[in-house]
């Protein structure tokens, strides 16, 4: 089960509780759009969205530092993740983890995972989260910060994470990006008996969701339409949501990815819309 989130920038629509201003982590600041929590299902090459919630800011207020009216939720995305969660295990979903990013990795997603569902989570962590090496430095709450810890290149450590009671597996990954620069992965696992590089194997599977949010945007027009109120806005989403949902089914029966089905569809229909043409101008 992988969770994330995707905004959509919709810069020139009207303001509503859906369409409002959210915080964008690819850009780095707030953007006006729409929100999107996703949960996908992944198992072996096949990924299916099983639960979604579109985030609405219905409570406006105004900003006293800023004197700026703003909005907010009544339920923080973390409750919804816990929530979805619960609904998808009730729904009798196997899996055996569940697979989320820096910004869900707090201590009551983790709870709620291991201890209230007794499922395992794999998920990035910031450097500066503070860890104990024993049960009894936890106790007698003598914590570092992760990246302040004795790492080597295959270093695996089982570590107590601040307010969290039961140890986890906390593993490094170094990689360079596009621009030569250097960067730092920290990964906790809450399975004990999982090994470095089966962490790191695990955890890469988080990456089909972001090519679902990408075949989202471009192939299911997620932000193409022209519509301005909450309800349709929404049954827009869901429109965009379902059609991805049938490519993935096409995925699985023709062995095309959604990019190369949705050509095969543009192309045959160029055709269609060419022939229909060429029989009126010979009419």
């Amino acid at each position: 089960m992988i969770f994330d989130d995707t905004v959509q920038e919709k810069p020139y629509t009207d303001e509503n509780e859906v369409m409002c201003w959210h915080y964008d982590h690819s850009k780095g600041r707030t953007v006006q759009g729409f929100n999107l929590l996703n949960c996908l299902y992944h198992a072996v090459d096949i990924s299916l969205p099983v639960a979604f919630e579109v985030i609405t800011k219905p409570i406006e207020y105004s900003d006293l530092k800023t004197k700026r009216r703003k909005r907010k939720s009544l339920v923080t995305k973390n409750e919804l993740m816990r929530n979805m969660l619960t609904v998808c295990v009730k729904n009798r979903l196997k899996f055996r983890f569940v697979l989320f990013d820096i910004w869900f990795a707090s201590v009551e997603n983790m709870l709620h995972v291991k201890q209230t569902h007794q499922k395992d989570f794999i998920c990035a962590m910031k450097g500066n989260r503070l860890v104990a090496l024993s049960a009894e430095d936890q106790a007698a709450k003598r914590f570092v910060r992760i990246n302040e810890l004795p790492w080597s290149e295959e270093t695996i450590f089982t570590v107590w994470l601040k307010n969290v009671p039961f140890p986890v597996q906390l593993v490094r990954q170094v990689f360079v990006n596009k621009d030569g620069s250097t960067g730092v992965l920290y990964v906790a696992c809450s399975d004990t008996t999982m090994e470095r590089d089966a962490i790191l194997a695990v955890y890469q599977k988080r990456w089909p969701i972001e090519v679902f949010h990408k075949s989202l945007k471009q192939n299911a027009a997620l932000g193409k339409a022209p519509v301005r109120r909450v309800r349709t806005q929404n049954n827009h989403i869901f429109a965009a949501l379902y059609a991805v949902f049938k490519l993935e089914c096409l995925k699985i029966k023709h062995k095309f990815n959604h990019f190369a089905l949705r050509a095969k569809i543009y192309l045959k229909a160029l055709r269609s819309a060419y022939d229909e043409l060429q029989l009126l101008k010979a009419a």
